[in-house]
């Protein structure tokens, strides 16, 4: 390959790598880390000996991220409290059918799945089930035999179908459901909102041990409506309430004084009802909010 703009290149693929990135991760942050090696490596390379320029960039961003994700998984031992993934602000602005299938694979509850899977189960499973690549194409990315990788997509497979979040609700519940749960907070009424709470509903706070926050998890329908009308409702009244889209899904941003003070996402199951509830309060996780929306593939 000759006379190629390396720049135009890599930023046309940008999109997918970042989508790559941040599904192996679960950190903005860490997939903007990985796409400025890439890129940077990328710049080095000899542009034409490279045949196929996405392949190899997804290759060497595949690659990276197995390395990075190890080394991340490592040091979430001595993580602090409740370890969730970094929520990313999205938009999406294809049809509704291409945006179903975005947003099962970005909600908290598919990233948290994810990290039950091995480093290279996880690359596999991503990139052969969610980027339609094919096995032969995914085994040489990940060096190693096809029938080796089949049967690493398919323990993948089995363990994300077991989990059954990658269903999709549709917005209008998502819309009732964060109606219901502003005016738990702000009336102190819960009974709506009780309706709409699956029974073993959750509720997991990740705080990085930087600021406040509700300590382990908090289950069962009792307890978190109690932790909502109580807890919650005396210390997020006074916040500013502004609705959003995170992860692929309606989430709520709380504001005080144009700072985001926390951001809280949902999980549902397939009647609708939610299962979680999803707390960031880590103000290092909460930066990459206020860059705006992304598109993701």
């Amino acid at each position: 390959m000759v006379n190629i703009d390396p720049v135009a290149v890599f930023e046309d693929r940008r999109r997918h790598l970042f989508g790559l990135a941040y599904r192996i991760l679960g950190s903005r942050a860490d997939a903007e880390d990985a796409l400025q090696d890439v890129f940077i490596k990328w710049q080095g390379a000899e542009h034409a000996a490279i045949a196929t320029p996405a392949a190899w960039l997804t290759t060497l961003c595949t690659r990276h991220c197995i390395d990075m994700l190890r080394d991340a998984q490592r040091s979430r031992v001595d993580y602090i409290g409740t370890w969730l993934p970094e929520p990313i602000h999205t938009r999406t602005e294809e049809t509704p059918e291409t945006h179903a299938l975005l947003a099962s694979s970005l909600s908290m509850a598919f990233l948290l799945l994810l990290e039950r899977l091995t480093p290279k189960e996880r690359a596999a499973y991503l990139l052969h089930d969610i980027f339609d690549m094919p096995y032969a194409d995914v085994a040489q990315m990940l060096e190693m035999e096809e029938a080796a990788c089949r049967k690493l997509v398919s323990r993948a497979s089995i363990s994300i179908a077991q989990g059954k979040v990658r269903h999709v609700t549709p917005p209008r519940v998502q819309d009732e459901l964060l109606f219901a749960f502003r005016e738990a907070i702000s009336a102190g009424s819960t009974e709506a909102l009780a309706s709409l709470l699956a029974d073993d509903i959750a509720v997991s706070a990740d705080s990085g041990g930087k600021v406040p926050s509700i300590e382990g998890v908090v289950q069962g329908r009792g307890s978190v409506l109690t932790l909502i009308a109580t807890q919650l409702a005396r210390f997020w009244r006074a916040y500013e309430w502004v609705a959003c889209e995170i992860n692929g899904g309606r989430a709520i941003q709380l504001r005080a004084n144009g700072e985001i003070a926390a951001a809280i996402t949902f999980a549902y199951n397939d009647e609708g009802k939610a299962t979680n509830i999803y707390i960031m309060r880590n103000p290092d996780k909460l930066d990459g909010l206020a860059f705006g929306p992304e598109q993701l593939s």
